[in-house]
């Protein structure tokens, strides 16, 4: 059970582990309250959680660009 719960929090984008560490909560209650809201609205949450996942995805592509390294110009 641990291997699934590893692969599925590694492999989703990471938005609730991001978010737990900024306002320094725990990523599983963030996902809890994340599943709650989903039912609770008809899944617009899962708009939001896109979104942020496309936003984190761009700023790291940025800030890779931003210093180049030795090998990469």
């Amino acid at each position: 059970m641990q291997k699934v719960k590893y692969l599925v929090e590694s492999r989703l984008f990471g938005v609730c582990s991001k978010i737990g560490e900024k306002l320094n909560f725990s990523a599983s209650s963030i996902r809890l309250y994340f599943i709650y809201a989903s039912f609770f609205t008809l899944g617009s949450p899962i708009i939001i959680y896109l979104v942020l996942a496309f936003w984190m995805e761009i700023r790291k592509h940025l800030r890779r660009h931003q210093n180049p390294t030795v090998w990469e110009l």
